[in-house]
């Protein structure tokens, strides 16, 4: 099976034409969508080259606008999971790996005057196998099982009941009432990953993931519980070697929630100051565009197994009079552990001499 340039273009971007206006999403998530992957699809945990990757996020933004939002982020996964020598297996002087990806994500993300903080903690699952239909393609399947806490501060919030005719007085009861301050629940994320080499210097890649599947209760009153609703991505990206230092790789992200709809295409050009067969040295920048809302530009460095880079958001949407085109800024680091050698069992030639 074979894709030309004009199929691999429709299969990532055929889908802004049956998207309907868009909006912001309910979920935390982050403008570099490439940094976070296990955030962004399930099924991207342990896709990678090493034994195991650790990643951070941070977003801060709304700073010019009001209390800032906090966005952080940090995880941990394995391609294919390595377990010590004894653990699981007899003693035999090689690691065990068992023949499936996992890992572990948190985040925690505060947001407005009342402080409202929400926790996560995510265990992540993937399997990773040949495409039954396509003997050089790769399909992996995921699944996130999440604990969330949210958590309110009433204390910081004024009513309209606390104006006296004359100025605002704190003292005066606000005349509401608070059934609860924090709610826990749990949560199902599904996703799917198509992956696929075309020549030894263009490959493609697509994915379908789906969170909040267990639609849970997320409401801070005991009745009329509000239902958090579920969200749709679907991305892609297409990566091509135009020469020895340069490199492109546009990429999508379609993400619906619910009644809005957010839609993220752009890309990035990456230079390899050097390269050996198991290490490389290079730098990376990028435009990306959310349709209706902003824009944001990003740059990076990869020496060796690290991968570091940030970004900043221009706000273009209605909000723009009061942010004065000011969005978020944006820090990612990941860092990818080479794969562990196996220990090869010497043994002693007989001495003939």
């Amino acid at each position: 099976m074979f894709f030309s340039n004009r199929t691999i273009a429709f299969l990532v971007f055929a889908s802004i034409a049956l998207m309907p206006s868009t909006l912001r999403a309910q979920d935390i998530h982050f403008s570099q969508f490439f940094q976070s992957p296990m955030l962004l699809n399930p099924a991207l945990c342990g896709q990678f080259d090493g034994s195991y990757r650790f990643g951070i996020n941070q977003r801060t933004q709304w700073r010019s606008v009001t209390t800032p939002y906090s966005t952080f982020a940090a995880g941990v996964d394995a391609n294919h999971i390595t377990l010590p020598d004894g653990i699981l297996n007899s003693e035999d002087g090689n690691f065990k790996e068992v023949p499936f990806h996992g890992g572990v994500s948190f985040y925690s993300d505060k947001a407005g005057d009342s402080q409202l903080k929400t926790t996560g903690f995510n265990v992540v699952g993937a399997q990773q196998f040949k495409a039954p239909f396509d003997k050089k393609a790769t399909l992996a399947v995921g699944a996130m099982l999440g604990f969330t806490t949210m958590r309110i501060d009433y204390s910081n919030l004024t009513f309209d009941s606390q104006w006296n005719g004359v100025n605002y007085d704190p003292n005066t009861p606000p005349g509401e009432g608070f059934p609860r301050a924090s709610r826990g629940y749990f949560n199902l994320n599904l996703g799917g990953v198509y992956m696929r080499p075309i020549d030894d210097k263009r490959s493609f890649t697509a994915g379908i993931s789906m969170f909040n599947l267990s639609r849970p209760k997320q409401s801070f009153f005991n009745e009329g519980y509000v239902k958090l609703d579920g969200r749709f991505n679907v991305h892609g990206s297409y990566k091509q070697i135009i020469n020895e230092q340069i490199s492109i790789e546009p990429m999508a992200l379609i993400m619906r929630q619910g009644k809005y709809t957010e839609f993220n295409i752009g890309g990035l050009v990456h230079y390899t100051l050097s390269q050996k067969p198991w290490t490389r040295n290079g730098l990376y920048a990028g435009l990306f565009v959310r349709a209706k809302d902003s824009a944001f530009f990003t740059a990076g460095l990869q020496y060796g197994s690290w991968n570091a880079a940030a970004s900043y958001d221009i706000n273009t949407s209605s909000l723009q009079p009061a942010s004065n085109g000011r969005g978020g800024l944006e820090f990612s680091v990941l860092y990818t552990l080479s794969k562990f050698p196996k220990k090869v069992k010497a043994k002693s030639c007989p001495n003939y001499m």
